[in-house]
């Protein structure tokens, strides 16, 4: 199963490609710039959904559904929004298709639509058509939607799961009385998306504001959660913004607040997508494959069974059932792999290329000494068990895996976080790969001359920070504004 596939210090993305595709989590369609998701990738995204789902309904969240088809004017009418998403929408201009002279295919002139259609690049305008419709009074506020969707942001160069025409995700959209409300929903969704993903992806993250230039088309404020990936860049795994009275202006939605006075909503949105599948990849990934931290693994435990004849198995089988039995019991997820024509070697090659955190391995020998083996796909330690008090053991090993995962990871990111305030140190880092935290003076001007030289933005502005008057900006010189992460970026 890992045959073939591309050492990760060779060469990283084509190393990236071969685990997506070997690990069958995916799949290029056959429109340039799509992706299929394959089973087991579409199982990860079910388990770290369904996380999410539930913190968001634990927080008063609800979930609905909105149309996949905009109209054209909608996008016209936020400016910044339009400015930003255009260059990416896919746009529907006829109703249907005929058949002309020559046996081809075409769209029917006499269904042109009178107003073009926008697929989905992301829903603000048309769920703010709609929220001008239900929003009256103060007793109406706040509304805190979800929704699952697809969305088609149009792309040509295909990186599975980074960089597709059409992606899964969540979007939040949000509508609130006053601004505090609206501010507070979109760090509280920010700390969503940071346990979520530290404490059950195994991903350690840096969390800031966005730059002036670097947030999303229409917010007053965008908050981001960044992740360092294996090759060193940086990898933004999802936003929440603030969008100020931007939107409610734009659809002119106004409520009668309990003083009788007519005002605008404050609003919020916010995401994470499939995307986040790439970043387990490049986080955890090896040169055998995928390593998948058991809290949203689809298997946690794998059991091969090592035989020579159905009546060897079929002893395997009754001597590792009651422990099986507590596996489910608590809630655990396992694979009893008695494929028939397989062997034992190439079972262990697939698992290990999918990432199942755990494997057991049981022979006759095992069954005599009254044993089970157990390998660590995150280490590869073996160890040999007795199988009286082997479920204890065996759930505090799917633990110390989700730990060790995430402090591997956070021991990477730490390793290759720099701080420096000299411009040529600087460079130096960044073309090696890294995190830079350093002074910026807040201007567009030294931002983008950074990026020019260096490839490399301003990841997010780190919060709660205290600047120090002795801080300088790595590029002017001048008094540093804030101190910020620059990296290159996915």
């Amino acid at each position: 199963m890992s045959k073939g596939v591309m050492p990760k210090s060779e060469n990283f993305s084509k190393w990236y490609t071969d685990v997506v595709i070997k690990a069958e989590l995916a799949d290029y369609g056959p429109v340039k710039g799509s992706m299929i998701i394959r089973p087991y990738g579409f199982q990860i995204w079910e388990n770290i959904k369904n996380i999410f789902d539930n913190e968001f309904k634990k927080s008063g969240h609800v979930n609905a559904y909105f149309p996949l088809f905009i109209p054209k004017s909608f996008l016209t009418k936020e400016a910044e929004h339009v400015d930003g998403f255009a260059k990416e929408c896919a746009i529907v201009t006829h109703s249907k298709l005929k058949t002309n002279k020559n046996g081809d295919l075409i769209p029917d002139p006499e269904s042109k639509l009178e107003e073009e259609i926008i697929v989905r690049p992301t829903s603000e305008t048309v769920i703010w058509s709609m929220y001008k419709k239900w929003i009256n009074s103060y007793r109406d506020l706040p509304i805190l939607i979800n929704q699952w969707v697809n969305v088609v942001r149009w792309e040509m160069r295909t990186r599975l799961f980074l960089r597709t025409s059409e992606f899964l995700w969540q979007e939040g959209h949000t509508a609130h009385a006053t601004e505090k409300e609206a501010r507070d929903e979109t760090l509280k969704i920010l700390d969503i998306y940071k346990d979520v993903v530290e404490n059950h992806m195994g991903i350690p993250l840096i969390i800031g504001k966005k730059s002036e230039s670097e947030k999303f088309a229409g917010a007053v404020d965008t908050y981001a959660i960044e992740a360092m990936m294996g090759d060193k860049k940086a990898l933004q795994a999802g936003t929440s913004h603030y969008l100020g009275e931007n939107f409610s202006k734009a659809f002119n939605v106004k409520f009668q607040d309990s003083d009788n006075i007519e005002k605008y909503v404050f609003a919020t949105s916010w995401g994470v997508s499939t995307r986040l599948i790439g970043a387990l990849v490049m986080v955890h990934g090896d040169n055998k494959g995928l390593r998948l931290p058991p809290n949203i693994a689809p298997i946690q435990i794998v059991i091969i069974p090592i035989y020579k004849s159905q009546v060897e198995l079929k002893k395997i089988k009754k001597y590792i059932h009651p422990i099986l039995k507590q596996i489910a019991q608590n809630n655990n997820s396992f694979y009893f792999d008695d494929r028939e024509n397989i062997t034992p070697g190439f079972k262990f090659n697939e698992w290990e290329m999918k990432g199942v955190p755990l494997r057991i391995e049981i022979g006759p020998r095992d069954l005599k000494e009254k044993v089970l083996t157990l390998i660590r796909r995150d280490n590869n330690n073996k160890s040999v068990i007795k199988i009286n008090n082997s479920t204890k053991i065996i759930i505090s090993e799917l633990s110390n895996i989700q730990s060790c995962l995430y402090n591997e990871a956070l021991t990477f990111q730490n390793k290759n976080t720099f701080t420096t305030n000299d411009y040529k140190e600087f460079k130096k880092i960044i073309h090696n790969g890294g995190f830079v935290l350093c002074g910026w003076d807040g201007t567009v001007d030294s931002e983008e001359k950074i990026k020019k030289e260096t490839n490399a933005t301003i990841r997010c502005i780190p919060l709660n920070q205290k600047i120090t008057p002795q801080l300088n900006c790595i590029f002017s010189k001048n008094t540093a504004k804030y101190s910020v992460i620059f990296a290159r970026a996915y």
